[in-house]
C-alpha cells in the first residue's frame, strides 16, 4: 500500500479540523481524563492544557487497500525456518502501559496515543454540561436584540428630527463668520462718515462716497440668509446590540474565626471555579464578592480572596447586605439575580433565625437561584438546619457539604449541572 505525505506549506492550524473531529470521537476518554486531572491539579492550574492518553485499542481505524488478487506463490531467500503450508500462532495482545515486571518476551506491544489537549480545549470539555440553573434567557449569543440609541447629528434626515437648538447654533455661527468683513468695513466706514461731517459739506464727494458704500454694506449682511439649509442638523439615532439577558452572581464568603486556613482555602478553590465558569460561560454577568464575619463588606477579588481579616460569625450581616445592593442595583427585571454562599455553618443561634427569615420572606423571591455550600468534616452545623426550611419552601434553593477538597468539584456540578428540559 502507498502512502502519501501532503508537505505542502499551511497556515498554522492546518489540521484544526480534523483534531476537532478526533476530540468529538473520543469524547468520552477525554471527559474521564480531563475528570481525572481536575482532582490531581490545583485550583491556580485549572486553566491549563492537559496530556490524554487513549488505548491503542481504541483508535484502531479499518483500512482498505488493493489486492492483488489470484493465488500467488513467492518464494523468501534465506528462509530457513518455515516450510510451505506452516501456520503460523498469532501474538497475543498487549500494551505498552509501563506497569508490571520486566521480562524476557519477545512480544511486540504498542503504547497508548498520548496528546497534549490545549487550553481552550480543557476548558470546552471541563464547563461542557454546565449552565446556571433556571436562566430565564440562557443563549446570550444566539438572538441579538437591538435598541435605538443617540448617536450625534447628521446633515440629513426627516423633518420629525430636525434639532431646532444645534440647527440655530450652526445658523448663528454660519451669519458671524460670514459678515464678520462686512460688519467690520461697516464700522470703519461709519467712524470715516461721522468724522468728515464735522469739518466737510455734506454734498463733498468723499462723504457721499462713504454713505453709499455704507448703504451698500447694510444691504449685504442683510441679505445673509437666518436659517440657510445647510444649518440643519438632525438627530442620529444607531441601532446598538441589546443583551438578552443579565446576570449577577453574588459570591459570600465567611472568613469568620471558625474558618479555619483549610474551610477558607476550600471556599476559595470553589469560588475561583465558580468565577472562571461565569466569565468562560456568559459574556453579559457581573460578579459582586461579599466576605464577612461580624460585619459585612464588599469587596473586589484580590481582597475577597487574599485579605486575612477575621473575627465573630453574624451571617444575617452578609445577607442584610446582599439585600441592599439587589435593591439599590439589581432591582430591574432585566437582571437574573444568583447567589452562592460558602460558610462552615458555625453561627450564633439567634442570627441563624434570622438569616432564615431574611432568605424565605425578602432575598428569594429576588433570586433565581441560590447555593448554599457547608464546608465542615462534622455534623452539619445550625445554619443547615435552619437553611433546610428555605429549602423546602424554596426549589430554586440547592445546598452542598464539603468535607474534604476532593469534594469541591463534584458539588461544583452538582450545584451548576444543566437542567432536564
Amino acid at each position: 500500500m502507498a502512502y502519501l505525505i501532503d508537505r505542502r506549506l499551511q497556515s498554522k492550524n492546518k489540521s484544526a479540523v480534523n483534531r476537532e473531529r478526533f476530540l468529538r470521537r473520543y469524547k468520552g476518554q477525554i471527559k474521564d481524563a480531563v475528570a481525572r486531572a481536575v482532582k490531581g491539579r490545583s485550583i491556580t492550574e485549572i486553566e491549563k492544557g492537559e496530556k490524554v492518553s487513549i488505548p491503542v485499542k481504541d483508535i484502531n481505524e479499518p483500512s482498505f487497500g488493493h489486492a492483488q488478487g489470484g493465488v500467488w506463490e513467492v518464494v523468501r531467500p534465506g528462509n530457513k525456518e518455515y516450510q510451505k503450508g506452516d501456520q503460523l500462532q498469532r501474538p497475543k495482545s498487549g500494551g505498552g502501559a509501563g506497569k508490571g515486571k520486566a521480562g524476557n518476551s519477545e512480544e511486540i506491544t504498542e503504547d497508548d496515543f498520548a496528546f497534549e489537549l490545549s487550553r481552550e480545549e480543557f476548558m470546552n470539555v471541563f464547563f461542557e454540561d454546565l449552565e446556571l440553573p433556571n436562566l430565564v434567557k440562557t443563549q446570550l449569543a444566539s438572538i441579538t436584540e437591538f435598541k435605538q440609541q443617540r448617536a450625534g447629528f447628521k446633515l440629513s434626515g426627516t423633518t420629525s428630527n430636525i434639532h431646532i437648538l444645534r440647527s440655530l447654533r450652526g445658523a448663528l455661527g454660519r451669519r458671524i463668520a460670514v459678515g464678520a468683513k462686512s460688519r467690520k468695513r461697516l464700522r470703519e466706514a461709519e467712524a470715516e462718515l461721522e468724522q468728515l461731517l464735522r469739518t466737510e459739506f455734506e454734498d463733498d464727494h468723499r462723504i457721499l462716497a462713504l454713505k453709499k458704500e455704507i448703504r451698500q454694506l447694510r444691504i449685504k449682511l442683510e441679505a445673509i440668509p437666518f436659517l440657510d439649509p445647510i444649518d440643519l442638523r438632525y438627530s442620529n439615532r444607531i441601532k446598538v446590540p441589546k443583551p438578552t439577558s443579565q446576570a449577577v452572581m453574588f459570591c459570600v464568603m465567611d472568613v469568620s474565626g471558625s474558618m479555619d486556613q483549610a474551610k477558607k482555602d476550600a471556599a476559595k478553590r470553589f469560588f475561583i471555579l465558580l468565577y472562571l465558569f461565569l466569565t468562560r460561560a456568559y459574556e453579559k454577568i457581573e460578579v459582586v464578592f461579599i466576605r464577612h464575619h461580624t460585619q459585612a463588606s464588599e469587596v473586589n477579588e484580590d481582597a475577597f480572596f487574599n485579605s486575612r481579616e477575621s473575627g465573630g460569625t453574624v451571617v444575617s450581616s452578609a445577607l442584610n447586605l446582599l439585600t441592599k445592593i439587589i435593591r439599590e442595583r439589581y432591582v430591574n427585571t432585566d437582571w437574573n439575580v444568583y447567589v452562592a454562599q460558602a460558610s462552615d455553618g458555625d453561627n450564633w443561634d439567634n442570627d441563624s433565625v434570622t438569616c432564615r427569615d431574611l432568605l424565605i420572606n425578602t432575598i428569594m423571591p429576588m433570586v433565581r437561584y441560590y447555593a448554599y455550600v457547608e464546608i465542615t468534616d462534622d455534623e452539619p452545623q445550625n445554619l443547615w438546619h435552619q437553611y433546610t426550611q428555605v429549602q423546602a419552601q424554596h426549589p430554586h434553593f440547592a445546598m452542598q457539604k464539603i468535607e474534604s477538597p476532593a469534594d469541591i468539584y463534584p458539588v461544583f456540578r452538582e450545584l451548576f449541572k444543566k437542567q432536564v428540559k
